[in-house]
């Protein structure tokens, strides 16, 4: 007599067991969720870029829109370069002037500028500080280097700072802002390194926009 067949009995899974399933399926679908997002803004999104320190070029900001115009032989945009619009870059147009009428090498130019940075943000300020209360202009100048209307007048001024500067000796073996600092006599000699690189960027793109030879201004006064 043949034996009864034995039949397998499937076992119900209890409740739990089933919610811990949907619970992984839910899961995995989330972390592919998650996954794919990322990959989406590594790839696809452009990173911001933090500036590394003070020598960094500061973010550009929004420039009035302007036509170029013709300072000193020199095309001035409407901006930014290097994070300035057009009413600083032709202040620094005006300071790469009076050094090629200075005979002075791009390295000065740099030094220049940078200080300019440094001392006005690139802006022809009409007040001193407690510093100094009789400072003027982009370099902050005081009375000592010439009349005020030369001061306020940002080629003459450039032209004043140039000479002391191509006096200096040894100044091209200086850091430029061991040069400033001497030029300028401020407090801090390490002050101007944080403006240098954006001084080489203005020096540099403005350069390029030069169409004719620079046009020297009449003397106000001394200088």
């Amino acid at each position: 007599m043949a034996s009864p067949r034995k039949t397998t009995q499937h076992r119900r899974k209890p409740p739990w067991w089933r919610s811990r399933e949907r619970l992984i399926a839910v899961g995995a679908i989330s972390l592919g969720i998650i996954v794919a997002v990322v990959i989406v803004f590594e790839i696809v999104l452009p990173r911001q870029i933090t500036p590394s320190g003070p020598e960094s070029v500061p973010l550009q900001p929004a420039c009035p829109m302007a036509a170029s115009i013709v300072v000193q032989g020199f095309s001035v945009p409407a901006g930014p370069v290097a994070g300035y619009c057009q009413e600083q870059l032709a202040i620094a147009a005006d300071i790469i002037a009076a050094g090629i009428k200075s005979g002075a090498p791009t390295a000065a130019e740099e030094i220049a500028v940078m200080t300019a940075i440094g001392e006005s943000s690139l802006r022809n300020v009409n007040y001193g500080d407690k510093a100094g209360p009789d400072s003027r202009g982009i370099f902050q100048q005081r009375t000592n280097w010439g009349s005020l209307a030369n001061r306020m007048n940002p080629y003459l001024a450039a032209r004043a700072f140039y000479g002391r500067l191509l006096e200096l000796p040894g100044w091209q073996g200086m850091t430029p802002t061991q040069a400033a600092h001497i030029v300028q006599g401020n407090a801090d000699a390490d002050y101007y390194t944080q403006f240098y690189s954006r001084a080489v960027v203005l020096v540099d793109e403005l350069s390029k926009r030069r169409i004719t030879l620079p046009t020297s201004i009449p003397s106000a006064g001394n200088g």
